[in-house]
């Protein structure tokens, strides 16, 4: 007989092998940080909600922090294949994290938590920003983009800007008259995010072409 946990969390069909057995756990891990953060989360509801025995969770990956790590870093890993910064074009990983993160909700739930419970940093983390900055500088040098900023302050606006209406506080969001968000206003919200990007990172005329121009 299903119990109403069952009917809450339906469980998934039992994995034959620990690889399978990982990414159930590390799915339904997802789930729960995403829902409750660190300090909610549960080793039972995780088991539960995988449909597996709460020993293994212990057996593969360590505590619940070290379990939050895990989806931590496999968050990134995700995220930084399906928002690439390609020869620091700051636009086009603007579109693509905006999509990706108006995709997949548990992530940017999963970025909040960690901001606000999660004091220390891993290298996974602290890499994956660095990469990023590296390739901001290296087009800054380039001329693609304006360097009168610091690469890694520059980077952090467009960072900011990417999830500036997904993290909008509801009352603001009730000022564009529709609530929830419909998708006419989110494809307005993409291409004002996208042409404030391209207002911020375009690289500054100077000389007789700007003098020409009358700017």
């Amino acid at each position: 007989m299903a119990t109403k946990s069952d009917e809450t969390h339906p469980r998934p069909p039992r994995p034959r092998n620990s690889r399978a057995t990982k990414a159930v756990l590390l799915a339904a891990a997802t789930s729960e940080f995403a829902e409750r953060g660190l300090a909610g989360a549960r080793i039972d509801r995780i088991a539960e909600r995988a449909g597996a025995n709460k020993r293994l969770l212990y057996v593969y990956f360590g505590d619940k922090e070290a379990l939050f790590e895990a989806v931590l870093r496999h968050e990134i890993g995700q995220l930084l294949k399906e928002t690439p910064l390609t020869d620091g074009d700051l636009v086009a990983f603007a579109a693509a994290r905006f999509d990706y993160m108006l995709a997949h909700p548990e992530t940017a739930r999963l970025a909040a938590w960690r901001r606000f419970e999660h004091a220390h940093w891993s290298e996974t983390e602290i890499e994956s920003y660095r990469t990023r900055v590296d390739a901001v500088a290296a087009a800054q040098r380039a001329g693609r983009l304006d360097d009168s900023l610091p690469a890694v302050d520059l980077f952090a606006v467009v960072l900011r800007i990417t999830e500036s209406w997904l993290d909008a506080p509801p009352a603001l969001r009730a000022v564009a008259g529709t609530q929830p968000l419909s998708a006419e206003r989110l494809d307005e919200h993409r291409a004002a995010l996208l042409e404030s990007v391209r207002r911020i990172t375009a690289p500054r005329r100077s000389g007789p072409e700007r003098d020409a121009s009358g700017a």
